[in-house]
């Protein structure tokens, strides 16, 4: 079903290059850019056609913690054979930026005004400010995770990427502004984009996911031990699939979201017929 295309091993900066395929149908790109006003530094960037995957919110065994949750803390034996990618989730809730929800279960309660990822029952994925630009009026939704404001709200980047960094976009490690950083958009034909780097600053993360055509974004993670994303390999007759790491430079996440994790995080699945 999932077939993993050369470009996912590529190096180098390119152009959206077809990276997994689903059923024969191109359903994940991925391109590497040059980091806005940042010499030697790249992103990575991964773009989802959501009429072939959908996006999952798993909860992490700590961050909400308990059971009985609809994606648990690591991909699931039934999740294995389906899984295109996965990557962090947002802030942890400590931090107090947004809340968690899944199936009207309460993780931790969800802030108005906060810069939100909505998963509708239909399997599509949405970023909006909560109770403005989502949920959309009349579509049950599924699960809901929040993060800070908006990285980008109609396809404007906000001047305090530059001028807020560590009060408005997260503490950086050792308050230095460019650091592991990724996020999650939408395109204007509804298209998730989600990028990421090992060195960015806010502004370099936000002009990456404008300059793809997202017109609504939403900073997920930073710092170094918290940034990582993964495509998933199909070898014929394994039980397991083989994770490709997508961040040059990236520190990685123990078990590669295949092993219980304590944290929450997002996997990208095929889906169905």
């Amino acid at each position: 079903m999932i077939e993993i295309l050369s470009a996912s091993r590529r190096p180098g900066l390119f152009g959206w290059a077809p990276a997994i395929a689903v059923r024969g149908q191109t359903a994940v790109w991925i391109s590497r850019v040059k980091a806005y006003g940042e010499a030697g530094f790249t992103i990575t960037l991964l773009r989802f056609d959501q009429h072939l995957v959908t996006l999952a919110l798993h909860a992490g065994g700590a961050e909400p913690g308990g059971s009985g949750w609809r994606y648990a803390d690591a991909i699931g034996l039934g999740e294995r054979r389906i899984v295109a990618a996965a990557f962090n989730s947002a802030f942890r809730k400590s931090y107090g930026a947004g809340g968690f929800e899944e199936d009207g279960r309460v993780g931790w309660p969800l802030r108005r005004g906060a810069a939100s990822v909505v998963i509708y029952r239909d399997g599509t994925a949405d970023i909006g400010t909560w109770q403005h630009e989502v949920p959309a009026p009349g579509r049950p939704v599924v699960a809901v995770r929040q993060n800070l404001g908006m990285l980008i709200d109609s396809g404007r980047v906000p001047s305090s990427v530059d001028t807020c960094v560590k009060v408005c976009w997260g503490d950086p490690l050792h308050e230095q502004p460019i650091v592991a950083r990724s996020g999650l958009g939408v395109t204007a034909d509804g298209e998730l984009v989600w990028a990421a780097g090992h060195n960015l600053s806010v502004r370099a993360l936000a002009e990456a996911l404008a300059g793809k055509g997202v017109i609504r974004a939403m900073e997920l993670d930073i710092n170094p031990r918290w940034v990582a994303g993964y495509v998933y390999a199909h070898p014929p007759h394994a039980l397991v699939p083989a994770p490709i790491p997508l961040v040059p430079g990236q520190t990685g996440i123990p078990g590669q979201f295949l092993q219980p994790y304590f944290r929450d995080f997002f996997t990208v699945i095929a889906r169905k017929r």
